[in-house]
């Protein structure tokens, strides 16, 4: 999992460095250097706090985990045995292009508990600047060209400290501050990001682990510790517990918030980078790439053209096992399903109208067996189904921009439909709009809930009511 983290976004769909979305590096954890982040809305450290419980003579057991990057350069061979820079080097299962590499780096530590609590234990840290070259060989040996890696040198330090807090358990609120210190400051004022990246500690985070004892948890704590747990500043990054569900031994403290003992799905066939798209979609797309696609992709970062590989050797059997699977079912009652984006958080309809869980929605041959879907929705006394003229009121906690444009527009309901955890949404076009029957024709309709709407009086259609 914290490889996940460590390789979000790394190289992203098609992967290809000519692709504009793999133009803009490294958005995550990114730590700049302190003197380049004020005047560019970066950050130059995180701050993790979290609850230990330990026990006996504990030690901590930590890992700073981060990506150098690495400016990689191509050189064409000259007959004079010279080389000179290009911006690609065309070659029979690949095209080489300049393109930033990301080294892993690891900074480990362990400490007693105790001694932290004593005083703040400071560890500095640094990457030195370095310069390596690569030659490029064709297929009877000779040097047709060369790849150019230059590093640049990454300052940073870890601070570690610890409180024992008062109460009626042993706790201790850990601190653990990681920083770049490195010295660079631009002589230009408008030096770019470009420039500040080779010296910045990028997707940055930690990993904790205690010898005995427990963390505790950030997002669930037991009642007596919220009051602690909310007194905890922790400033870009987020810490959850890691390991096996029932572990509270180890920690994830990432710049990507998640849940408590996150994991990677069970049907990933491997690292695909762009946790944007699913694996299914990802697969087939790469698979549809040209071969000069994948020739681009090959030369853009061997991390890339390890997806190539994946793709085009992936069995049908790992392809089908990636289209989707059930994680558990919950029973569907009647009360508000609550919360929810634009059209989410209906009243609850009658529970008979409900999909039953004994003829699950997912499941073909149970189709037939469901309950009947009712083809209308009270709102206000009123029966509302398609064919009814209603004034659309969005609420402003759960709908967006385009929907508030709609407030006290009348609409034609079209469709009362229900979703498989029994909310209700009315699918409308609004009245006066000349692509109406496009919507209709395509089944590209807009959604409310019953609670959005009120039953439409005598007005003329498409006027504000």
């Amino acid at each position: 999992m914290a490889d996940a983290v460590l390789f979000e976004g790394y190289v992203l769909y098609p992967y290809r460095a000519s692709a504009a979305k793999n133009r803009m590096r490294w958005q995550f954890g990114v730590l700049v250097p302190p003197a380049w982040a004020p005047a560019h809305g970066e950050h130059s450290f995180q701050r993790t706090e979290i609850l230990l419980e330990p026990r006996g003579a504990a030690t901590l057991f930590l890992e700073l985990r981060f990506l150098h990057a690495q400016r990689r350069t191509v050189q064409r061979a000259r007959a004079d045995g010279s080389f000179e820079e290009v911006a690609e080097l065309q070659l029979p299962d690949r095209v080489l292009v300049p393109w930033d590499e990301g080294t892993e780096e690891r900074v480990e530590v362990s400490v007693p508990v105790a001694e932290l609590a004593q005083s703040e234990a400071v560890f500095p840290f640094f990457r030195p600047a370095r310069e390596e070259v690569e030659p490029v060989l064709d297929a009877e040996g000779r040097t047709v060209g060369r790849l150019v890696r230059r590093t640049e040198r990454i300052d940073g330090v870890l601070r570690l400290s610890a409180a024992e807090l008062e109460g009626p358990y042993r706790v201790s609120k850990l601190t653990a501050v990681v920083e770049n210190t490195g010295p660079w400051a631009p002589e230009d004022p408008s030096a770019t990001r470009e420039e500040a990246l080779p010296r910045s500690l990028v997707a940055a985070h930690l990993l904790l682990a205690l010898s005995s004892g427990s963390f505790l948890a950030m997002t669930d704590p037991p009642e007596w510790a919220k009051g602690a747990v909310a007194a905890c500043e922790n400033r870009h990054t987020w810490p959850v517990l890691a390991g096996e569900p029932g572990r509270a031994d180890v920690v994830l403290s990432s710049p990507i918030i998640l849940e408590d003992h996150p994991a990677i799905a069970p049907e990933s066939a491997g690292a695909m980078y762009d946790a944007t798209e699913i694996d299914e979609i990802l697969a087939l797309r790469t698979a549809a790439l040209t071969d000069q696609e994948k020739r681009e992709a090959r030369g853009t970062d061997p991390r890339a053209a390890a997806v190539i590989e994946l793709a085009d050797s992936m069995p049908p059997e790992v392809l089908e096992r990636l289209h989707g699977a059930v994680r558990g079912l919950r029973e569907i009652t009647g009360e508000p399903p609550g919360g929810g984006g634009s059209g989410g958080g209906a009243a609850a309809p009658d529970p008979d109208t409900l999909f039953r869980p004994d003829t699950p929605w997912w499941d073909p041959a149970g189709a037939d067996s469901a309950a009947p879907v009712p083809e209308h929705v009270t709102v206000a006394g009123v029966r509302v189904g398609a064919g009814s003229r209603v004034v659309l009121r969005p609420g402003l906690r759960r709908t967006d921009a385009q929907d508030l444009f709609l407030q006290g527009h009348t609409a034609l309901v079209e469709a009362v439909l229900h979703d498989v955890d029994g909310g209700v949404h009315l699918a409308v076009t609004v009245e006066g709009d000349p692509g109406a029957d496009i919507r209709r024709e395509q089944g590209r309709f807009l959604y409310f809930q019953p609670d959005e709407v009120t039953v439409a009086a005598a007005v003329a259609p498409g006027e504000p009511a």
